[in-house]
């Protein structure tokens, strides 16, 4: 589910279902959401990097669960989605991502609560909110405009068209391009120089960065999740979900005079 490795001061933290393109489903939510509690409290952990096997970084939310949750099927974990963003947004030391591929959904969204994000030349990254018939996630609805720009965050956020390794450096959603041969070489190279450093000074770093901006994705969280009440299971978000069951192109030409339940 993950794998977990030191290297000194850094801990690196692997998703690891390559059968789904490490997808997220509850159990590596969880797993993840408890990799991040451990690394926090640890006094030997400077720095966490979080990176994918194989081919993708993640390929976001187990869309199988998702279907099976709104059938009504009960859906169990401890932490979940909510539990992760939680501690990707309060996690007190510099948190590092590297992306290997493919990142969809969670796995892009992710990034805007990330410190530094190292990618590949090789990556594409995509939030298909609007493809699912959805909205986002994450506290994007803020992150976003804040890195990117309104018109970029625009453009990734409604659009749910791929960007390249470059555009998401040139927008600035990533921090470092990266040939693949070389992401996790520079990513630990930067990691190292930050874990020489004393861990509270980058604690209280980063704690005065990010503390003026907790209220604002509290707030943009509020909104997502109402947005999302919305539209989970509501005609366009059952076609997607078809659709990708059956492998073709969700059709919303005929669930958009559908009402919008609120």
């Amino acid at each position: 589910m993950i794998r977990i490795d030191d290297e000194g001061r850094v801990r690196v933290i692997t998703l690891d279902r390559p059968e789904t393109r490490n997808a997220f489903n509850e159990a590596l939510y969880d797993a993840t959401t408890e990799a991040l509690i451990e690394a926090a409290a640890d006094n030997g952990v400077a720095v966490v990097v979080i990176t994918g096997a194989g081919q993708a970084f993640s390929s976001g939310t187990d869309l199988g669960e998702m279907a099976a949750r709104n059938a009504g099927s009960p859906v169990t974990g401890v932490h979940g989605f909510p539990g992760m963003v939680d501690q990707l947004i309060d996690f007190p030391k510099p948190l590092l991502c590297a992306v290997n591929g493919l990142a969809l959904g969670i796995g892009a969204t992710m990034l805007g609560l990330a410190d530094l994000v190292f990618i590949s030349t090789e990556a594409r990254v995509r939030c298909p909110f609007t493809r699912l018939g959805v909205a986002p996630e994450a506290a994007s609805s803020s992150t976003f405009p804040r890195l990117l720009g309104r018109q970029n965050a625009m453009w990734a956020l409604l659009s749910s068209e791929w960007l390249s390794g470059q555009e998401c450096v040139d927008m600035g959603l990533a921090f470092k391009l990266c040939a693949p041969e070389e992401l996790i070489v520079e990513t630990m190279r930067h990691a190292s120089i930050l874990a020489a450093k004393p861990i509270n000074s980058l604690v209280e770093c980063k704690r005065t960065v990010m503390e003026p901006l907790k209220a604002d994705l509290a707030a943009a969280r509020e909104r997502e999740n109402a947005a999302f009440q919305v539209l989970l299971g509501g005609p366009a978000n059952i076609e997607a979900l078809m659709a990708f069951a059956e492998r073709r192109e969700p059709d919303f030409s005929e669930v958009d005079d559908a009402p919008i339940r609120r």
